[in-house]
């Protein structure tokens, strides 16, 4: 499984910076992302920022990798705590489209967009 980290900068330079997140510090490669600014945050996997984050989704994303960390650790989950963010679950298909950054149709069960829910005809084999 991959896992980008969000991390806050701190010493910027022109194309890396010294970045801290979830208990670790490491210099980070910006050119994915472009021009940032100490205070900033950024989504990191394996050493390059991959996105830009405002302040909300970075404390999203650490809930769910607190959620993650706990649960992979034998900690009991209480499935009616509150995780600080929206569940998939829970969100309105608009919302969800939103999240993916396209459009969202039909409900619970339905195909994704571009496939079809019928079986392809296939011409038969003699």
């Amino acid at each position: 499984m991959c896992i980008g980290v969000p991390m806050q900068l701190s010493e910027y330079g022109s194309l890396h910076a010294q970045a801290a997140g979830r208990g670790r510090e490491e210099r980070v490669d910006l050119r994915l992302v472009g021009e940032c600014a100490p205070g900033d945050w950024v989504l990191v996997f394996q050493g390059a920022a991959r996105e830009r984050l405002d302040t909300r989704r970075a404390a999203e994303i650490n809930a769910a990798l607190d959620l993650l960390e706990h649960g992979l650790g034998g900690g009991d989950i209480d499935a009616d705590a509150d995780p600080g963010f929206a569940l998939p679950s829970a969100m309105s298909a608009a919302d969800l489209a939103a999240l993916a950054g396209g459009q969202v149709s039909g409900g619970p069960g339905a195909a994704p967009a571009g496939s079809s829910s019928t079986p392809s005809a296939r011409p038969e084999q003699d």
